[in-house]
């Protein structure tokens, strides 16, 4: 009994490691028509962001997105260019993610930052207790709704909650994964421009 159920999770961890393997090369591979598709636009939106590579590592350009608020406001990331960004994704049911909510709350009161909390909609079990989330945690940033998780493939995000930190010219200068407190929140925004 106990080699069948060994012989389940194996097969399991393993048909799901296929399967973030062929989405994450799908997001990846559709992440790549869109900017051949623009022309690279996205690349050249700011003069001192130059001729960097559009990616997700530190001092990569940021991905571009647009994804509506919670109130029905539509958002791009690059309308944020000449603010440093605090890009956080998270869900209501992650437990770690409830425990950065009230820090980032503090954060973004106290420091000139920008948090945009990109909510991943297709894993609530219903859509209403992102709301319900917000108002609990009386929560006054934008909270961006990834419906169908588009964002969180192109950001390849796994675990949550996952942090991007952007500077003012769209560059990532960190990337957390996991709860960050508000000193590691603070300490890390100062260092960037």
């Amino acid at each position: 009994m106990k080699k069948a159920i060994i012989i389940v999770v194996i097969t399991a961890m393993f048909g799901w490691a296929i399967y973030d393997f062929v989405i994450s090369s799908d997001a990846a591979d559709t992440a790549d028509q869109a900017e051949q598709n623009d022309g690279g636009a996205g690349e050249n939106d700011n003069d001192s962001a130059g001729d960097l590579k559009v990616g997700l590592d530190v001092g990569d350009l940021a991905p571009d997105f647009e994804l509506t608020t919670l109130k029905g406001e539509t958002v791009k990331l690059s309308d944020y260019r000449g603010k440093r960004v605090f890009l956080n994704f998270w869900a209501t049911w992650c437990g770690p993610c409830r425990a950065e909510m009230p820090d980032m709350e503090q954060f973004h009161i106290n420091k000139n930052v920008v948090i945009l909390a990109v909510n991943l909609t297709e894993s609530e079990s219903k859509r209403e207790d992102v709301p319900q989330f917000v108002e609990d945690f009386e929560l006054t940033f934008p909270i961006l709704m990834d419906e169908e998780t588009e964002v969180a493939h192109l950001y390849k995000i796994q675990p949550i909650p996952t942090t991007y930190l952007i500077d003012s010219n769209g560059i990532i200068h960190r990337k957390a994964f996991g709860a960050l407190n508000y000193e590691l929140m603070v300490q890390e925004f100062e260092k960037m421009d």
